[in-house]
């Protein structure tokens, strides 16, 4: 995990545990954990070519190296989309996600997923190609990218760098990114809505046809994005 290795967040918790005052014996010293400092969210690409053939991919593990385990011989790392199903009804999920009997496991079933690769078309041509990471946050942050190019006319890297706001009916409380206006958190405030300002949300990689044109936008929310022509 290099990105958590090399965290000054990281590096400043290992610092914080140093005594300055006395040896620590070694049997005290415990190795850190620098995962949390690597994203642990899915995976999406919006690739179209000279031809005009388009793909958009979602794929996942669902949390940072799946279930921890290779499948032997393969190097495929196994997933722990298990998650994804109820294990018990009306116990949240790690998104905090609550689901009902329809969601249980069982066999010739696939789990709830929030994964929604994009391919926007209009008059038979293809206007969108978009999709993102962001476990139960993705079907709101691939909308407010499509709502912001369609509806209020934002390029794809305008859309892209937009504030995200999010609510998926338990925890009840609206999430926002930071950046989002006071004013605005205030009024919705006083309409009664629980605002938290959180993580950022999603990775969207999104590609808008403009007449002749082709433009790319990658979102930087994340480290290593890049929008790539040809």
């Amino acid at each position: 995990p290099v990105a958590g290795l090399v965290s000054k967040k990281y590096g400043n918790e290992l610092r914080a545990r140093i005594s300055l005052e006395k040896a620590t014996p070694s049997k005290d010293i415990r190795a850190g954990d620098p995962l949390p400092y690597e994203s642990d969210q899915t995976t999406h690409f919006s690739v179209i070519d000279k031809d005009g053939n388009a793909v958009a991919n979602t794929y996942t593990l669902n949390f940072s190296y799946g279930l921890g385990m290779i499948a032997a011989g393969t190097g495929v790392m196994l997933n722990n989309e298990l998650d994804d199903f109820a294990a018990t009804v009306g116990a949240p999920n790690a998104f905090g996600l609550m689901g009902g009997d329809a969601n249980a496991p069982g066999p010739r079933k696939r789990p709830l997923s929030s994964m929604s690769p994009t391919l926007v078309f209009k008059d038979g041509q293809l206007e969108i190609i978009t999709g993102s990471p962001g476990g139960s946050r993705i079907i709101t942050t691939v909308l407010q990218v499509l709502m912001n190019i369609i509806d209020h006319g934002m390029n794809a890297a305008e859309a892209s760098e937009a504030v995200r706001v999010h609510h998926q009916l338990y925890p009840d409380e609206l999430r926002v990114e930071r950046g989002l206006s006071p004013d605005t958190i205030s009024l919705l405030e006083k309409k009664g809505h629980v605002v938290r300002e959180q993580k950022a949300m999603g990775s969207t990689q999104t590609i808008q046809r403009v007449k002749d044109e082709i433009h790319g936008a990658a979102d930087t929310r994340q480290m290593g994005t890049a929008a790539v022509g040809y």
